[in-house]
């Protein structure tokens, strides 16, 4: 497990690693956190709970991201969570079942709650196996902090592209689909933080202009040629469903 962060949300970083410890009772792991230097308050408390504490690149989450893949030795799966993101109970125990007896399988997934800075729900995402199919060419429905990822294939298609800064899981996703199967569970595995802080949130406009480019370039040439047809109706959708969420937030 990869955790980015800057160190600047100890509250948060306490919760997600509390959430981490809590998987350990039934899943094996080594949690990778990789945080500035400078953030000594962090990199105490990440010790605390057991994490490998690697030093932030400081040259983009992308970056970050292969850094603490960087520090694998034997383990055969990956899942990044986020700072401000956490685990339900028995959240990774369920992502890693979804791979017994599927050799082919390259990504598992499960459904996610969407929180607000006080842990709230905000709503809960639980596309399941329709996000497999909407990812190349709609909204991206698979949270990063649930999606669990077989290591060797993420390693044969390069990691993270660190010229992009905010939908690289996109764009990891995109490349994982050519390499074998996505299998998918509704049980809610994860919370994701949607809050004023969060790098989703902040630029809509740029993620989006960013995911759209990523999408083209993973298209076949008949499909880029067409794309506009599908993609501003699916940009203009999901800017109300984030406007919606930033509503119930506050």
């Amino acid at each position: 497990m990869v955790l980015p962060t800057l160190g600047e949300r100890l509250d948060t970083l306490e919760a997600a690693l509390s959430s981490v410890e809590a998987q350990r009772v039934d899943v094996e792991l080594t949690l990778a956190v990789v945080v500035p230097k400078s953030a000594k308050n962090a990199r105490a408390l990440c010790k605390k709970h057991g994490a490998l504490v690697i030093d932030d690149p400081g040259s983009g989450m992308s970056a970050a991201i292969n850094a603490g893949l960087a520090a694998r030795t034997t383990e055969e799966f990956y899942i990044w969570l986020g700072d401000d993101d956490a685990y339900r109970p028995g959240g990774l125990a369920t992502l890693l079942s979804l791979f017994s007896g599927r050799d082919d399988a390259v990504v598992a997934y499960g459904a996610c709650d969407y929180v607000d800075d006080t842990g709230s729900v905000l709503w809960s995402s639980r596309a399941g196996d329709l996000a497999k199919w909407l990812v190349g060419i709609g909204p991206n429905l698979i949270p990063h902090p649930a999606a669990l990822i077989r290591l060797d294939t993420l390693e044969s298609v390069g990691g993270y592209d660190e010229s992009l800064s905010l939908v690289m899981d996109l764009d990891v996703f995109l490349k994982l689909k050519k390499k074998g199967r996505f299998v998918s569970t509704r049980d809610v595995v994860s919370a994701f933080g949607w809050h004023p802080g969060s790098l989703t949130v902040q630029d809509r406009s740029r993620s989006g202009a960013e995911a759209r480019m990523v999408k083209r370039r993973h298209l076949n040439p008949v499909l880029r040629a067409i794309e506009p047809l599908w993609e501003y109706p699916v940009s203009w959708a999901s800017h109300v469903a984030a406007r919606r969420l930033n509503r119930q937030r506050s």
